[in-house]
């Protein structure tokens, strides 16, 4: 039977600066498999029980991989619609698939623009500080939907 697992998190660089948090939020709930969070997190937040503090280094292959060379790419201007305004930074995706990889523009040239679609993560190892909130057996709901309800198991979609 899968699990629903409930965690505080902050999350930080290897220089220490904090990437995201759940502090003062609502704690990340996920359901075991589904491929919600990275896979280095998920393992070991399986072998934890409520109440259970710790701190996490989950290195770049187990989280958002290394960085791919073949998704940095350039591509002539004319690809992209004649009234986009293209600034380094901006994140764009190919089509409407959420599967699809987000792209980040890097360069604005005059002829072409150099865009990475490797995810921003990718390539750093990431460093946990976590707490179990909460743990319980995933719904049926919750296992044919593919992701986790919150804490009670009730979502709304």
């Amino acid at each position: 039977m899968k699990r629903v697992i409930g965690f505080h998190y902050t999350l930080t660089d290897k220089s220490g600066t904090v990437l995201d948090s759940s502090i003062g939020d609502e704690p990340l709930f996920f359901l075991e498999g589904s491929q919600q969070i990275i896979p280095g997190l998920e393992k070991v937040l399986g072998l934890m029980n409520p109440g259970d503090k710790r701190k996490i280094e989950v290195k770049a292959n187990d989280a958002y991989g290394e960085i791919n060379p073949d998704l940095v790419v350039k591509v002539k201007k004319t690809q992209f619609p004649p009234d986009a305004e293209l600034q380094v930074g901006d994140q764009f995706q190919v089509n409407n698939d959420h599967h699809s990889p987000v792209f980040t523009i890097m360069n604005v040239d005059t002829d072409e623009v150099t865009v990475d679609g490797n995810h921003p993560m990718a390539g750093k190892d990431l460093f946990f500080d976590v707490e179990i909130v909460g743990i319980r057996p995933a719904t049926a709901e919750e296992m044919s939907h593919g992701h986790a309800h919150g804490a009670h198991g009730q979502g709304h979609h």
